[in-house]
């Protein structure tokens, strides 16, 4: 029995292992639950405003394009190296583990410590938001203030569904102190509800469908002027937002059944069906709901989907539908958690991040510190807004992982074209270089785009800092004496 066949091939912390019990029906249902999560529910509206119109859809469709190369990007590092930590096991080893890569490996963990709890906040206050369809009260705005420290904005928001939005984050965390065949069982279990909630969406809209409602595209919509690149940047970045999450498995390698076919077609899978789904889905909303009623304003905004089946079946529809979606969130929320929970415990068990997140509880395998320590970051977000949330998240991402990783995968198959690679990215390269031009272009093509950068910068910064010390008192790399066999 191969390494990645045996069924006790993950990593070990505290002297206990991992267990590989994700098969690929369980494995594309993870990603599938964290891709469609809240996200289409709620940004929709803002794809649309972004883009100023029905031509919204183009900001969906190059959004699924991206997310397919830089799909390709993870299934094939995925397959190759599937351990537990992702993008961490992934950057360690291209750059090497005793040089550049202890160093980017770390980084990566450093601003995950800000980009996960982002996510998984993200979901929660996007569920905490069509509660406020079934109880208004829930919305009411108890306390907003912008406060500005040292050139950076933070906007802070507290309403009654923050406390919802908290709660939900405290609930997951719970349920994910549990085996991790019972927690993909649990997965499962939680589809069923997104698929309804999808399948009863698409089916409203496209039997009350317009075409003439759908595609009311205003003049001089696809004009390639400055304002249309800069409509379509910021919608993408929203787009992307809603199809990440198909690369979820990857940081739960070291706990996937036969990894180098399984992740692979996982993550094809699921971006397929999730772009096929997404598409449909909005151009099915957008011939129920008139496109600049989508792009106003008003507070219906946050639970438009609730709106939207309001009008066609009525109130009681429209209620079902709200905790469905709600149902959805959850989801979300619970494989987002589940899998980056596992990345600060790798990098524990290497010795490059803080030693206490290697534990891991002996009877149920769950790296314990690193799950709970996400879990209460993300509750200390839900006090910020969704969209300062997603748009800080999508660019510290894209700058301090997906771009890095994406340059990587060529870095890597240069350096080690002998390394065992049980699935190969198609057209190599050309996946990896659209991944990193479609980055580039979210990060540029966008208003006031440099104040998220800011944001990345300033965790970069921080985080070079910490390292530096951290390895200068350890005497690593690059403080460490060069010995001859070693990188």
């Amino acid at each position: 029995m191969s390494r990645n066949d045996s069924p006790r091939a993950g990593v070990v912390g505290d002297g206990v292992e991992l267990v590989r019990g994700i098969g690929l029906t369980q494995a594309t249902t993870l990603n599938m639950i964290d891709m469609v999560g809240v996200g289409p529910f709620v940004t929709m509206p803002l794809v649309v405003a972004a883009a100023g119109g029905p031509q919204a859809i183009l900001g969906w469709v190059l959004g699924a394009v991206l997310a397919l190369c830089d799909g390709l990007v993870w299934a094939e590092l995925g397959a190759a190296m599937p351990e537990a930590g992702g993008s961490y096991r992934y950057l360690n080893q291209i750059y090497g583990p005793m040089s550049l890569g202890r160093l980017l490996s770390f980084l990566f963990i450093w601003q995950l410590s800000f980009s996960a709890p982002l996510s998984i906040a993200s979901g929660c206050i996007g569920l905490a938001q069509y509660a406020g369809y079934l109880s208004p009260s829930l919305t009411h705005i108890n306390f907003a203030h912008t406060f500005h420290v040292a050139g950076f904005e933070v906007a802070m928001l507290v309403m009654p569904a923050t406390w919802i939005a908290i709660a939900t984050a405290a609930f997951v965390m719970f349920l994910l102190f549990r085996k991790i065949a019972i927690i993909g069982r649990l997965a499962e279990l939680l589809w069923i509800g997104v698929a309804i909630a999808l399948g009863w969406v698409i089916f409203a809209g496209l039997t009350h469908f317009s075409s003439a409602r759908a595609f009311d595209f205003p003049p001089g919509a696809f004009s390639l002027s400055p304002g249309f690149f800069v409509g379509l940047g910021s919608a993408m970045l929203i787009s992307t937002y809603d199809y990440w999450g198909y690369y979820a498995v990857c940081f739960l390698g070291g706990e996937v059944k036969d990894p180098g076919r399984t992740i692979p077609r996982a993550l094809i899978i699921s971006v397929v069906a999730v772009a096929a789904i997404y598409l449909v889905m909005n151009i099915a909303v957008l011939g129920v709901i008139p496109w600049r009623e989508l792009a106003s304003h008003s507070g219906e905004q946050s639970y438009i989907i609730s709106i939207f089946m309001q009008r066609i079946y009525g109130s009681g529809a429209a209620r079902i539908i709200t905790v469905l979606i709600m149902w959805t969130a959850f989801a979300s929320v619970f494989s987002t958690m589940l899998g980056y929970s596992r990345v600060p415990y790798a990098a524990a068990l290497d010795g490059n991040y803080f030693r206490a997140f290697a534990s891991v509880d002996p009877k149920r395998r769950v790296p314990t510190v690193s799950l709970f320590a996400l879990g209460m970051v993300a509750m200390l977000f839900c006090f910020l807004r969704l969209a300062d949330v997603i748009a800080a998240l999508v660019v510290i991402r894209i700058m301090l992982q997906f771009i890095v990783q994406a340059v990587g995968l060529m870095v890597l198959r240069r350096r080690r074209p002998e390394m065992p690679r049980p699935f190969r990215m198609w057209l190599y390269p050309l996946p990896a270089l659209g991944a990193i031009a479609g980055f580039t272009f979210i990060l540029l093509a966008r208003r006031n785009f440099l104040r998220e950068i800011r944001y990345a910068v300033a965790i970069l910064v921080a985080g070079l800092a910490i390292y530096l010390l951290r390895s200068w008192r350890r005497r690593e790399w690059p403080f460490a004496t060069v010995t001859a066999g070693i990188e």
